[in-house]
């Protein structure tokens, strides 16, 4: 994004453009593991299953912010970026958070806790991801390595 400066970029890599989301969680509008928040017109496009995810409190990590963790490598690889996140990678992170939801405890989201300090640190050790090679629009989801 060339809107994006070089400390901004930075503040990017680290997550620490996050930051400010602690305080939703203080004042209880966010938890730590709960759904990212998506975008009201991707939103406005889920059918009824998917929103379910709507009825859970959004969080400042989740299993897909790990999963995930190269996306913007993923879409920049991806012949037609839009469709591959509409069609592969949203419904794919809703699954991930309603499976989430069934299944949530204190050790997962400790788990999911540690896996995204373990991506920061990572990242702020000059790691990059890559996205898979050659500009594929296939299942592009499915291919997500985290490392």
């Amino acid at each position: 994004d060339s809107r994006v400066t070089r400390i901004g970029a930075w503040l990017r890599r680290l997550k620490l453009d996050e930051l400010p989301q602690l305080f939703n969680v203080v004042v209880g509008d966010m938890t730590l593991v709960g759904p990212r928040p998506e975008v009201p017109c991707y939103v406005a496009s889920y059918d009824a299953e998917q929103r379910r995810v709507l009825e859970l409190v959004p969080g400042v990590t989740d299993e897909a912010s790990i999963r995930y963790v190269a996306e913007s490598a993923l879409l920049a690889a991806a012949l037609d970026p839009e469709r591959v996140y509409v069609s592969e990678i949203v419904p794919d992170k809703i699954r991930l958070n309603l499976a989430y939801a069934a299944h949530a405890t204190v050790w997962t989201d400790v788990r999911v806790i540690l896996a995204t300090l373990g991506q920061l640190l990572r990242s702020s050790n000059g790691a990059h991801h890559t996205a898979p090679a050659g500009p594929t629009d296939s299942s592009l989801a499915a291919r997500v390595t985290t490392r």
